[in-house]
């Protein structure tokens, strides 16, 4: 498609904000997304960073998960930055028995992995696809990735601890990152989530 496309932010919680102002700088036409009508209005959907338990309950009070999983089966492109990463996977390590999620992503994830806020880092990580140096990855509290099938795209991995860390995938119009490109200044992830969107659209 050749004209900007209108992209949400979920705005239950999290770095909304910061979301908007990277999709505008990468050209989109960001908007905020609070209910199913301003979801309908949207060719892609940012879910945010925040606390995934919280954001479910929200979502289920707000009557809008169903919606979400709904625009998901659709193929609407979806792009999850660290609790958003939770709500897409089909399957939640550590997370409470009443976490419900958006899922459709092929995966299996693990809430708080990488430890606490106080265990919070930054890393440069190469991710496939993008041009130019690595991706200076900012992680808080973050997933990780255990386990990923066949269809699911591993893009970015990590060496922590002595471990190969999946913290990036992607599974056809979904998009999903343990860490957050929205706090870094570097809109790479989302210049390739717009392109995403577009190649749908």
């Amino acid at each position: 498609m050749t004209t900007a496309p209108t992209i949400g932010v979920l705005a239950v919680q999290g770095a909304v904000r910061e979301h908007l102002h990277a999709l505008t700088e990468v050209g989109a036409h960001a908007v905020r997304v609070g209910d199913a009508q301003a979801l309908a209005g949207v060719q892609g959907l940012v879910i945010p960073g925040g606390e995934s338990t919280t954001m479910s309950k929200l979502l289920v009070r707000d009557e809008l998960l169903e919606p979400l999983r709904e625009a998901r089966a659709q193929g609407l492109p979806m792009f999850g930055s660290c609790a958003g990463m939770i709500m897409l996977a089909d399957e939640v390590l550590d997370g409470r028995d009443d976490h419900e999620g958006i899922g459709g992503l092929a995966v299996t994830v693990r809430r708080n992995a990488f430890g606490r806020q106080v265990d919070s880092f930054e890393a440069a990580v190469p991710v496939r696809g993008l041009s130019g140096s690595a991706f200076p990855a900012v992680f808080i509290r973050a997933p990780w990735v255990e386990s990923a099938e066949k269809e699911v795209d591993v893009l970015a991995r990590i060496d922590r601890d002595g471990a190969d860390t999946i913290v990036a995938v992607r599974q056809g119009p979904l998009l999903a990152t343990s860490f957050h490109p929205e706090l870094t200044g570097d809109h790479r992830i989302h210049e390739m989530f717009d392109s995403i969107v577009r190649q749908v659209s």
